[in-house]
Order: structure tokens, then C-alpha cells, then sequence
């Protein structure tokens, strides 16, 4: 089963590993056409009724793979309202093929649709709010007509993810859907064949630019703190890393950065970006006085960050742990407060960023491969009830019940700091989205914003300059 959402992540994911999307709307229209064959009398005609969009496509495909019947093909609006360039260019192939079509633009020029077969191509998974003209008209012109309705991926006017209805729906006798199920379907009493397209594998398997297309657009009525209030809790021996997290959270998209520092070097580490808002905790590094203090502050905003540049002193150690212990909040764990995650019963939703190296120390065996790690990170984000990000040469990302990999990056990034960069990425992410889809995202945003300096650099770039790549990566996406 499949939401709609993740449904179109596949199809862009599966675009970027060269399978273009006019290519699955070729397979679609082809399945839709085997299942009318399977319905339809010899010598049947055939009503094709298609929408503006891609689901309209599927079905203006379908009416030239049913040369032996007698096809229409009725496009509701005109072709420069469709969509999307390759739907349009399948309304052009059936006008050049000679192949009977229609364009209705307002209700009032509907009229019975009389095929033995109706195939309803208007939304599919396409809806969006109530049912509007001509559409609706359309609807219940197909519930009126005599012969077999087929509907493409879900009835039109009804949610796919919900089964809700918007109005009014198609009344299917038949549903043919791609790739998977969608949930709407359990709502609906009919048979649902579900058809291969020639979707890779791998566009599930591992995380692609589909997967960051819920997270580019903002509402143009947002206000400063709608994207994510973060707070760092790190620095003390390091001084970088604290500041690669925050700059990294920064340039994915956070509206507030807040560092808790050790003042020796809270106002070194402030210093790096004008935007960062400096919490001054006495000392050189964090301890027990501290802990009234950050969890306070870490109560007033979205996502808490802990471990970029902490050290690894006794006391330091035993406040990480009384922090995790106290929070229940949403927080990413990264360096020397990975140690502190076995011994922990935390309420708080968790993202853990280890590399391999620190995966043995949190106490797992070290993955002999991409694939063996698979189980591996499953396993420990089971044990830890957290999500886990392995860094790697493939990343493996985990939550426990689901786990993914993900190929960006490139040797270049095994310059110091870019765990950091990853671990500030994240924390922006989480602010926005459930842990496992932040946390998959994170880690190709993060990979594709080295690659993109691998492409002028080769090697020798810098962990800040990986965090200062993240916009043009995203703004490529858009």
C-alpha cells in the first residue's frame, strides 16, 4: 500500500535513474488498454474520458493500444490546459493518429457517455478538495451510463489516501492501479488490478530527489519560526562543530538557530554567523549545573541537537545522560553523546548519526557491506527505539520498521566536519517532517550537496562550503 505522496517520490526517484516518466505513462496506457481487452466485447466501443493531468495521459495512451475497438477519447478542458508536457503530447499523437477526440469545456456541452466500456481518466489520484465542474457533471454522467466503468489509480472524486469522498465519485466496476495499492482502495468494494509499470527497485529502495518534494515549497503567509526553531547543545574541546551544525541548520531552511555554548568559547563560535543566538552556559565544557538550563531552552523550541564538539569528560558523559533521560522531545544525537544511547530509556523522538566507527561503539558489530548493514542498523534502531543514520560509503537509514539507503556523496566528504553538517541538515528537516522521512532526506541532501562541489572541486572542498551548497542542491529540485 501506497500513499499518493510517496507514490510521486517514486516516480520522480525513478526518473532520476533514467526511466523518464513519458516511459511509465507508456506502460500505464499499455495496462490500462490489456485490462479494457479483458472487459470489453469484440467490436466494443470504448469512452476514454480524461482530465487535465497525468492521469488524463495514462488514458489518451490507452486509446492507441485499443486499435481493434472503436475508441473516443474526451479530454475535459482544452489542450492548452493540460498540465503536464507529456500528456499534451499524447492528445497530439491521437489527433495526428486520426483517432476520435472531443475537448468539453463547460458542463452544459456534456452528454451521455454510451460506450460498452468507460474508462474513467479524469483525477485519479489527483483530487484536490470538492469536486468542481465540469468534472462533477462528468461523474455523474459516467454513474448514469450503461456499460463497464474502469478508473485509473482510484475513482475520480474520491481522496487516494483516505477513500474520502469529495463531493462526488466515479462508481468503478473495475479499478487498475500502478506500482502498488493505494490506501483508498481499501475502502472500496471493487477488484483492483494492480500493474507492473517497470518502476526500478531501487526508486523505493533508496532515498531520491522524489523524496524532498514535500519539503521545497513554503506557504507564502509563513512567519519567522513556521521552518524550525533549533537548539545545538555542543562545543567545549571542538569549537567547529557546534558552528557547522548551526550554519548547516541555517542554509536547510531553520528560521532560528540557538547554540548552548561553554562561555569560554560561546562568543568564538557565535562569532561564525551573525544569526546564531548564543546561550553562555559558566565553564569550559557541560556538567551537571548545566542540565536545569538546557532543558529549559530545550523546551521552548522544535528540535534539540546534542553532541557537535562535546568531548567526552565523565561529566560531560553523565549530563548527556541525565538530559536524554529528562527530554521527550525531538532531538538528533551525534558524536560523544551516541555512547550515551544504550544506557538510555528516553521519551524523546530520536535521530542517531553515527558512522561506523561509532556504531561498534554504541555497542553493534560493524557491517561488512551495504546490504549487511541493512539489517544491522534495522536491528539497532529496534533496540534503541530511535532512527538511526549510518554514515557510510552508502548510507543506511533506519527507524526500525522501515529502512532505506541512500548513495549520494563522494570521498571528498571525509574532510573533518561534514557529520556535523549532516547532523545540522537533519535537525532542519526534523522540525518539519516524522523522524525516518527527515532522516532519509537529510542524508541525500547532504550527499548531493558534496557531489555538487565534486563536480568543480573534485576533492579538497570544506565541510562549510558543503553546508553552503544545500540551496542551489534544493533550488535545482524546484
Amino acid at each position: 500500500m501506497i500513499t499518493s505522496e510517496r507514490m510521486a517520490a517514486i516516480d520522480r526517484n525513478a526518473e532520476s535513474l533514467g526511466v523518464p516518466r513519458r516511459l511509465l505513462m507508456e506502460s500505464s496506457g499499455n495496462a490500462i488498454a490489456r485490462n479494457v481487452s479483458m472487459v470489453a466485447p469484440p467490436d466494443a466501443s470504448i469512452d476514454i474520458i480524461a482530465g487535465r493531468g497525468n492521469n488524463g495521459g495514462d488514458g489518451l495512451v490507452a486509446a492507441r493500444f485499443l486499435k481493434e475497438f472503436d475508441v473516443t477519447a474526451t479530454l475535459l478542458g482544452t489542450p492548452a490546459q493540460i498540465t503536464t508536457d507529456i500528456a499534451r503530447a499524447n492528445w497530439g499523437a491521437l489527433e495526428q493518429a486520426n483517432i476520435p477526440t472531443r475537448c468539453i469545456t463547460d458542463a452544459s456541452s456534456l452528454d451521455t457517455f454510451d460506450g460498452d466500456v468507460i474508462v474513467d481518466a479524469l483525477l485519479g489520484t489527483g483530487v484536490d478538495g470538492p469536486v468542481r465542474e465540469p468534472i462533477r457533471s462528468a461523474i455523474e454522467l459516467i454513474n448514469h451510463a450503461q456499460g463497464t466503468v474502469i478508473s485509473v489509480d482510484v475513482p475520480s472524486g474520491l481522496d487516494p489516501d483516505t477513500g474520502e469522498h469529495q463531493g462526488s465519485a466515479v462508481e468503478a466496476d473495475h479499478i487498475v492501479t500502478f506500482h502498488d495499492r493505494k490506501p483508498a482502495h481499501q475502502h472500496i468494494d471493487v477488484e483492483v488490478s494492480v500493474e507492473d509499470i517497470g518502476i526500478p527497485e531501487a526508486a523505493e529502495r533508496f532515498v531520491g530527489p522524489g523524496d524532498l518534494l514535500s519539503t521545497l515549497h513554503r506557504d507564502d503567509e509563513a512567519h519567522k519560526g513556521d521552518h524550525g526553531e533549533i537548539l545545538i547543545i555542543g562545543g567545549g574541546p571542538y569549537v567547529g562543530a557546534p558552528a557547522l551544525s548551526g550554519i548547516a541548520a541555517l542554509r536547510t531552511g531553520a528560521d532560528l538557530v540557538h547554540l548552548a555554548l561553554p562561555e569560554l568559547i560561546a562568543d568564538t563560535v557565535s562569532g561564525y554567523h551573525p544569526e546564531f543566538i548564543p546561550h553562555r552556559l559558566p565553564g569550559t565544557t557541560l556538567e551537571g549545573g548545566h542540565l536545569e538550563r538546557v532543558l529549559e531552552l530545550s523546551n521552548e523550541v522544535d528540535v534539540v541537537v546534542i553532541g557537535p564538539g562535546l568531548g567526552d569528560s565523565p561529566e560531560t558523559t553523565e549530563t548527556i545522560d541525565a538530559f536524554l533521560d529528562h527530554f521527550d522531545g525531538t532531538t538528533v544525537v551525534d558524536a560523544d553523546a551516541l555512547q550515551c544511547l544504550s544506557g538510555t530509556e528516553s521519551k524523546a523522538e530520536i535521530v542517531a548519526t553515527p558512522h561506523a566507527g561509532e556504531f561498534v561503539s554504541m555497542g553493534f558489530n560493524r557491517p561488512k557491506s551495504w546490504r549487511d548493514a541493512m539489517d544491522l542498523v534495522t536491528n539497532a534502531a529496534q533496540a534503541l527505539n530511535c532512527s538511526i543514520i549510518l554514515k557510510g560509503h552508502i548510507d543506511i537509514i533506519s527507524d526500525g520498521e522501515q529502512t532505506r539507503a541512500n548513495r549520494t556523496g563522494n570521498p571528498g566528504m571525509t574532510t573533518g566536519g561534514t557529520g556535523d553538517v549532516l547532523t545540522g541538515v537533519t535537525a532542519a528537516m526534523l522540525a518539519r517532517h516524522d523522524a525516518f522521512h527527515a532522516a532519509c532526506i537529510s542524508a541525500w541532501l547532504t550527499g548531493a550537496a558534496g557531489d555538487h562541489l565534486a563536480r568543480h572541486h573534485d576533492t579538497g572542498f570544506l565541510a562549510s562550503e558543503v553546508a553552503d551548497a544545500i540551496p542551489q542542491v534544493c533550488a535545482r529540485l524546484e
